[in-house]
């Protein structure tokens, strides 16, 4: 990957654009994040008191319509409309998630997750959790199982909204907002998810990955990738 400066939200875009895969934090591929190309200032901007990289997430994700979620080493990354297609049916390996559960391959729990959020997307994180009663002394495991569904691309974080007061003040971070992939994307996303098999997106991931990384240990290129 070359070396680029990300100085606004324009860069940001267009990196993802370019890329098809840009991991928001520092990875076990050095150089393949967000934090190791963006200036300084817009990672935080000491004069504002602004993360400009957290603001700029719901923008990026709502303009470019790519998937955004923890899908390599548990961190975030944004990945654009047409790689997440190939991600999604390497790793679902030609499954949707009622075939996945019926052969076993999914836990109930996991199963009861992706249910609330298939049925109520688009829905913020904090919604969910009221709706799947997922507080102290009730269901358990949110985070993880939320997680394991983003790896496996069954869901995604389709937006970061912000509170706001009485007044109509924004104020704290942005709270995610979860969707099927089938959701948000739509007819872009359905008709070419299924399209091949699991392995020959991987392939072309692979490949991409070595041409991003040519110097890069094939090893850990494949270790990342899942």
């Amino acid at each position: 990957m070359k070396n680029f400066i990300i100085n606004s939200k324009s860069d940001l875009i267009n990196a993802v654009g370019e890329y098809g895969f840009l991991p928001f934090f520092s990875n076990s591929i050095e150089g393949f994040s967000v934090e190791e190309h963006i200036s300084p200032n817009c990672w935080y901007n000491s004069q504002s008191g602004v993360w400009n990289a957290w603001e700029w997430k719901g923008p990026v994700i709502r303009e470019t319509g790519c998937a955004y979620g923890k899908f390599f080493e548990k961190k975030a990354c944004y990945v654009s409309p047409e790689w997440f297609r190939e991600l999604a049916n390497y790793r679902r390996d030609g499954y949707d998630f009622d075939a996945l559960y019926d052969d076993g391959l999914a836990a109930y729990r996991d199963k009861v997750l992706y249910e609330l959020v298939e049925a109520n997307s688009p829905v913020l994180s904090k919604q969910l959790k009221s709706i799947g009663n997922y507080r102290k002394g009730g269901n358990k495991g949110f985070e993880t199982i939320i997680s394991r569904l983003q790896y496996r691309c069954y869901v995604v974080i389709s937006d970061f909204v912000y509170m706001r007061d009485k007044s109509g003040n924004r104020y704290g971070w942005g709270v995610a907002e979860y969707s099927t992939p089938e959701s948000f994307m739509g007819g872009s996303f359905t008709e070419g998810v299924y399209s091949k098999a699991p392995a020959e997106s991987y392939e072309k991931i692979l490949k991409h990955f070595e041409e991003l990384f040519p110097g890069e240990n094939l090893n850990r290129i494949k270790k990342f990738i899942g």
